[in-house]
């Protein structure tokens, strides 16, 4: 009984950390589309931090965004929501996953599913986001592939701790 309950806990945290990189997401891009003018660029932190809207028809850095409309849909939402399904079953069945790979799946698949939300609602994905540190420059990019990032991120250091600890109830 105890253990599934820790089970229970387990995927429902799961679903909570989904939600919530979803949710956030989505906020922050109708919040842009509501408020900034498409090309417009707001100075957050002088020109290092700025916000400017743009819609990708593409992928990362516009990749795939002059494929055929079909081939888009089909390459660009498609197989990537059928590989996130298959990522959510995986973390919500897998007996002996960390605590901090089931984080970071969570984190990337979060983020994965509100980009796709947009291409298959939008036509596209909304960016607005832009650093600009001199050397170190990012493209515009949105708060899902902060998200997708910091899955990376977490699976990167776990992969390379020490930690070995499993989630609850495993």
């Amino acid at each position: 009984m105890k253990q599934k309950t820790s089970r229970l806990v387990r995927n429902i945290a799961i679903i909570v950390i989904l939600v919530a990189n979803i949710g956030c997401d989505q906020i922050s891009k109708n919040v842009i589309r509501r408020n900034v003018g498409f090309y417009e660029t707001i100075h957050v932190v002088q020109d290092y931090v700025t916000i400017t809207y743009v819609e990708n028809t593409g992928a990362f850095l516009s990749l795939g965004s002059t494929l055929p409309d079909t081939a888009k849909v089909i390459i660009l939402s498609v197989i990537p929501l059928i590989a996130l399904l298959f990522g959510i079953i995986y973390i919500l069945v897998k007996k002996n996953l960390t605590w901090l790979s089931a984080l970071a799946l969570s984190f990337a698949i979060g983020g994965g599913i509100g980009n796709i939300y947009d291409r298959l609602m939008h036509g596209s994905v909304t960016d607005f986001m832009h650093i600009n540190f001199g050397l170190f420059q990012t493209g515009i990019f949105n708060m899902a592939d902060v998200s997708i990032m910091t899955g990376m991120f977490i699976f990167l250091y776990q992969s390379y701790s020490r930690q070995r600890p499993r989630f609850a109830g495993n």
